[in-house]
């Protein structure tokens, strides 16, 4: 839960940053500069700046329907981005990054737990 709501300390040191020179401003296209850079891993905010490492897996990532990270940046697109929106951007792809690793955690559990549990008709 603290993953979501941003607090977990995990989030403390990011696994994305923001690079490149520039006015910090979402561009409202990909026209204009706004996509996703599958071979570099890049989150292209405008022609010149970006944030990286983020994973196709994390820039795919869909909660309730919405690409996430897309989302994110999207909302605000033809904005500046203060320090404190990068800093929280980073955070988003951390915590996504650490929730795909806890689901596969548990995906792999899973079996080993499902054997152990009665089935809905046994009789104990």
């Amino acid at each position: 839960m603290d993953l979501h709501l941003l607090v977990s300390q995990e989030l403390d040191q990011p696994v994305a940053r923001f690079q490149g020179e520039g006015d910090n401003r979402v561009a409202s296209g990909k026209s204009q500069g706004f996509f996703y850079d599958a071979k570099a891993h890049r989150v292209c905010i405008n022609r010149t700046q970006y944030f990286v490492p983020v994973s196709q897996e994390l820039w795919e990532y869909r909660i309730g329907g919405y690409q996430v990270l897309e989302k994110w940046l999207k909302d605000r697109r033809d904005r500046r981005l203060t320090l404190e929106e990068i800093k929280t951007y980073c955070r988003v792809v951390t915590a996504i990054q650490r929730t795909v690793e806890v689901q596969e955690e548990i995906d792999g559990l899973y079996p080993d737990v499902e054997k152990e549990m009665p089935g809905p008709f046994d009789r104990g």
